[in-house]
């Protein structure tokens, strides 16, 4: 088979050899290309005669899978997969995985570094300090004992609210699934509205659907406490942005940090919660470590291995 890599892994050379190899072993032709590619002639000459594409979070339009003849299965180094077409690949029939797990840790962490940020006024304090400043007007607020509304409780969630448990917080949770875990970690499983109501930081992390599309919105934004900040860590539609930006910087509720966006970074600097009161951004970092780079490509290379072999693992659809 004919298996091509069409973008980085965020791993060494090395690390890359070595995981590929058991493939090349067994006959199969492995490509690997180091570079991220947006042109769509260009996605299509790399992907041209692949069995299997692998891909990290870049996105795969139809009109490139649909032109790849020979193509039966898309191995995702991602968690989310709504970067890949979909209807493209039931019309075709191709099998798709992803990676689930690996960056769980990553994005729990970055989590709770930006709701602590937040609450203690870092970036303030880091400008004021340069500029021989005071804590004047600083003084932040603790972690400790906060009402935290945890919207998706999958592993991402769960693993989240493990780690505010050990700060004393009070959880709240809402999520398609009422997981025993969460349960057992004391998530007290609530309806949106009295999350919202209740909650003084709102934690997500749910995947992109069309039910959680603009799941937070003007109306919903209104029923937040005034001194409570979200925190996005899902996916970027999961926002209205415009109407988060509208209700920072009216006082609505009191900050936000945000690590993604419509679209994938760069993102353009006129976008609106980039000027928008007491809101802490990242270019869609959350999954980005060292060890949930390595995490991912081991996962997504023992998911071609098990497709390969007849086995189903991390299949999406």
């Amino acid at each position: 088979m004919k298996i091509v890599l069409l973008e980085p892994l965020g791993i060494s050379k090395d690390t890359l050899t070595k995981l590929a190899s058991d493939l090349i072993d067994k006959g199969h032709e492995f490509i690997a290309y180091d570079t991220v590619e947006k042109d769509t002639e260009m996605l299509k000459n790399r992907a041209s005669g692949a069995d299997i594409l692998m891909i990290a979070n870049s996105p795969l339009c139809g009109e490139v899978i649909r032109s790849v003849e020979n193509l039966k299965y898309i191995a995702v180094a991602f968690t989310g997969v709504d970067h890949v077409d979909k209807a493209a690949c039931e019309e075709r029939g191709i099998t798709v995985s992803n990676a689930k797990g690996y960056a769980t840790e990553a994005v729990a962490e970055l989590t709770i570094g930006m709701i602590i940020s937040l609450l203690r006024n870092v970036k303030q304090c880091d400008d004021v300090a340069r500029k021989e400043g005071t804590k004047l007007g600083l003084v932040g607020t603790e972690l400790n004992g906060k009402t935290v509304g945890i919207v998706g409780t999958g592993d991402i969630g769960i693993r989240t609210a493990e780690i505010l448990k050990a700060f004393n917080c009070k959880l709240l949770g809402y999520s398609r699934t009422e997981r025993i875990e969460g349960k057992d970690l004391g998530i007290n499983y609530v309806s949106l509205e009295d999350l919202l109501k209740n909650s003084d930081i709102v934690s997500l992390h749910v995947p992109l659907t069309d039910s959680t599309n603009k799941l937070i919105n003007k109306d919903n934004l209104h029923l937040m406490k005034r001194n409570a900040i979200l925190i996005n860590m899902a996916r970027g539609p999961v926002v209205d942005s415009d109407a988060l930006a509208e209700a920072l910087n009216n006082g609505t509720i009191a900050g936000a940090g945000i690590d993604v966006f419509e679209v994938e970074p760069p993102v353009k600097a006129c976008h609106p919660l980039f000027n928008s009161k007491n809101t802490l951004v990242t270019p869609h970092i959350a999954f980005a470590t060292d060890e949930s780079m390595v995490k991912r490509a081991d996962i997504v290379f023992d998911n071609v291995y098990s497709w390969i072999n007849g086995e189903k693992k991390n299949i999406v659809f």
